[in-house]
């Protein structure tokens, strides 16, 4: 008994280190749960938040907008106040006009500058003062490159005009593809490079059909996401294009728009023109989705 009370004892004290050990890591596990807890909690009310406004303006937009759809609001310009008919025939064409004008201008000049600052200018002089003015006009408000048009063409020109709108939109289609375009191609592996120049490829030739290649999805994606931004921007257009309540295919004159027409005619009193003003927001909501919905096809097929 003598001799077996001293092992007792010695293997209760090597048990009570271990025990202790096991409750304090058991304490930090119970303590990580809660916090864990805490922020999914916030994260899920943070979304539910977000959510909620987002649906509520989705479902007040479709119940405004989608009752103002009719074939008249296709083919009819806009009407005078208190008219029984009317529609936005000509806000409709001139944004489509004056947005696929800014993309064939801004799509392939965002797309060059891209190229250069991933490929040859990663750590030139001019690579970094080209990437820090495009974050400026990332981040510029939209109002001041309509101000900005507004002098350089709409002043000088002594008229307000459908080119001068598309070049206020084509100055903020471009950042937004640089910057997709220089972060596709960045994500593009130096092997495919590497592995291309090995075999005596010259760089053109690697850079159109393998890189560009392997960043097809997430460069068209920019540019669909520039492509939705622009397409409701309303600022720039008041100061470069203005508006025109009748329909013309003259670009050198002022040109109606959706974003400037909704504006003018939410703000009215007139019923006609409020109904008009919900159903071209419907129209560019519905438009702008699309795109999105694009975009985001296009990054899953990529991934």
């Amino acid at each position: 008994m003598s001799t077996s009370q001293p092992g007792v004892a010695a293997a209760a004290a090597t048990e009570r280190p271990s025990l202790g050990l096991s409750a304090d890591k058991m304490a930090k596990h119970l303590a990580r749960k809660r916090q864990n807890r805490i922020a999914l909690t916030l994260a899920v009310a943070a979304m539910a938040f977000g959510v909620f406004w987002l649906l509520w303006i989705l479902f007040e937009t479709v119940r405004q907008g989608a009752g103002g759809l009719s074939l008249q609001l296709f083919t009819q310009s806009t009407p005078p106040a208190n008219a029984t008919d009317g529609g936005l025939a000509n806000a409709i064409f001139g944004s489509l006009v004056m947005v696929a004008m800014a993309t064939l201008v801004g799509t392939p000049i965002g797309l060059f500058a891209g190229i250069y600052l991933a490929e040859y200018g990663r750590k030139t002089v001019l690579g970094s003062v080209t990437r820090f003015i495009n974050d400026i006009l990332l981040s510029a408000p939209s109002i001041l490159i309509g101000l900005f048009v507004y002098a350089l063409l709409v002043a000088r020109m002594k008229t307000f005009s459908g080119w001068a709108g598309s070049v206020a939109l084509s100055l903020i289609v471009i950042p937004v593809v640089i910057r997709t375009t220089e972060n596709m191609l960045n994500l593009v592996p130096n092997a495919l490079r590497e592995a291309a120049y090995a075999l005596g490829t010259p760089k053109w030739k690697v850079i159109s059909a393998i890189t560009l290649k392997a960043a097809r999805s997430g460069v068209i994606t920019g540019v669909l996401l520039a492509l939705a931004r622009v397409s409701g921007e309303t600022a720039p257009l008041l100061f470069t294009a203005l508006s025109n309540q009748f329909m013309s295919t003259d670009m050198g004159k002022p040109m109606a728009s959706l974003p400037v027409t909704i504006a003018s005619f939410a703000m009215s009193p007139y019923q006609n023109w409020q109904q008009l003003a919900w159903a071209g927001v419907f129209l560019i909501t519905l438009g702008v989705l699309s795109l999105n919905i694009a975009a985001r096809v296009f990054f899953r097929n990529k991934q």
